[in-house]
């Protein structure tokens, strides 16, 4: 039998207990609160994350190639992956295609990660796909095929690829984990991939420079298909050109090839017009709100044209329009309610907090702004809190509830500078019910710095320990 071997380092309780995980894998199917321990038992994602594609590789050649089967668009970039995929996936759906999303983090659930039409995998359903992938690991590393067992992300990205296979799914949209060349989303043939904005983030993981983070990112590109850039950072562009040119795939750039005019916003929404390959599309809207959702809209209207210039003849200027104003992609300047304005960005790196500083000084300006904030240990605090720190009134100092959060005190270690009046609140759910009790009507919370302190104040909104002013604003979040 093979053993299961990490290749960050654990102690050594922690790598027998991982042994006798596998161990105890049983042939019998999976229930969904079992696949939830068992996801559970592997540690939380960057936990044994690695950089190769073989593990990956086995298990889907075992299970049939299920990721081989429809066709797919595969997403990378440092900020909008899941904003772009999600625009994407639903212009593909809105013309007539059954389409697949896969995207990460959730914010409340694993299943949100893995979508149908717009509907998140059932319980039954994920149980039924992840027993199958569970099922093929097993074989595999009792033969010695596999050296060590899929990490988290990959065994949740196998059980994607089977959950669309099995519904017969057309095209099937993907959002890259982590870098692109090696994540294990990186193994599909896709038709088109779009590469977001590359800024800092996971230098750890993906490199020190610009260059290097976008030579992971540019991974995504394969020999003769379309690339669609929004990267506009030259060192990144530079990157994404040369690897275009070195696999002979075409390479549209919206802010070079692309044209966005009339340009229009509505409280902090925005309206334009984009001409693309000589074609004009006019009254494209973004629900989304920021400035910088026009570039991810753009890059996924670039990425749908192409689509239907080459085989997918059902997406037209209609249904690119219609998809756009469909779209929904909660924690990214969500609304929950408006009076007192309150809202909720995981902005988790310098990038995502540029965007949320932008949107704050455009649309927010004159009022007062309280901020909830929290953040992992990993992520760059210094920088993210000397560009939006300055812009509340008042900032209340959280700590997610997870095993990678920074507590307040860490924060403010990290910190170059202090807020102008600091709460502390190490609770992420009473944090935010005091901001919002400080507010008047006309004031904004402002709830940032962590996908995952989006998600917590989330469920706490949806099990009632968190009171939001409206009842409407409640049920809206069930749309998560």
């Amino acid at each position: 039998m093979g053993f299961l071997v990490f290749q960050i380092p654990i102690s050594d309780f922690q790598f027998l207990f991982s042994l006798s995980v596998i161990a105890a894998i049983s042939s019998s199917p999976m229930d969904y609160p079992e696949t939830l321990r068992y996801l559970e038992s592997l540690g939380h994602e960057l936990r044994g994350v690695r950089f190769r594609l073989e593990t990956i590789e086995a298990v889907l050649s075992r299970l049939g190639a299920p990721h081989l089967k429809y066709g797919t668009a595969i997403v990378a970039g440092t900020n909008g992956k899941g904003s772009t995929a999600a625009f994407l996936s639903t212009i593909v759906q809105q013309a007539g295609y059954r389409t697949g999303l896969y995207t990460s983090p959730h914010l409340i659930r694993v299943n949100e990660r893995i979508r149908v039409d717009g509907s998140e995998i059932s319980d039954i359903q994920f149980a039924r796909a992840f027993t199958e992938v569970k099922e093929a690991v097993e074989e595999l590393v009792a033969k010695g095929v596999l050296e060590s067992a899929p990490s988290f992300f990959e065994f949740l990205t196998a059980a994607a690829f089977v959950h669309f296979a099995s519904v017969e799914a057309e095209f099937v949209v993907l959002e890259v984990g982590m870098g692109g060349r090696l994540d294990a989303t990186n193994v599909t043939k896709p038709r088109v991939a779009v590469i977001t904005q590359i800024d800092f983030d996971h230098q750890e993981y993906l490199g020190s420079t610009l260059a290097e983070i976008a030579g992971e990112k540019a991974g995504v590109i394969k020999p003769g298909q379309l690339v669609v850039s929004a990267a506009t950072r030259p060192e990144a562009s530079e990157v994404i050109r040369h690897r275009s040119l070195q696999v002979n795939a075409p390479l549209i750039e919206i802010a070079c090839d692309g044209v966005i005019t009339h340009l229009k916003s509505r409280h902090g929404q925005y309206s334009f017009d984009f001409t693309i390959g000589g074609e004009r599309l006019e009254g494209l809207t973004s629900p989304l709100a920021g400035r910088f959702q026009v570039e991810n809209a753009a890059a996924a209207v670039a990425a749908a044209w192409h689509l239907g210039r080459e085989g997918m003849h059902r997406i037209t200027r209609y249904t690119i329009l219609e998809g756009l104003r469909r779209t929904s992609w909660p924690g990214r300047i969500e609304t929950i309610c408006a009076s007192p304005e309150f809202l909720l960005d995981g902005a988790h790196n310098p990038a995502g907090a540029r965007g949320i500083a932008d949107f704050t000084r455009e649309h927010l300006s004159c009022r007062k702004l309280r901020l909830v904030y929290g953040s992992m240990k990993d992520k760059a605090v210094a920088e993210i809190t000397e560009l939006l720190w300055p812009l509340a009134d008042e900032v209340y100092l959280t700590q997610p509830n997870h095993a990678r959060a920074a507590s307040p005190e860490e924060v403010l270690a990290l910190a170059r500078l202090r807020p102008k009046s600091l709460i502390i609140e190490p609770a992420a759910a009473r944090a935010a019910a005091r901001a919002l009790a400080a507010s008047a009507a006309e004031d904004v919370v402002l709830v940032t710095g962590s996908l995952f302190l989006v998600g917590e104040i989330k469920k706490a909104l949806l099990d009632g320990s968190l009171q939001i002013p409206s009842e409407t604003a409640r049920e809206s979040l069930v749309r998560v």
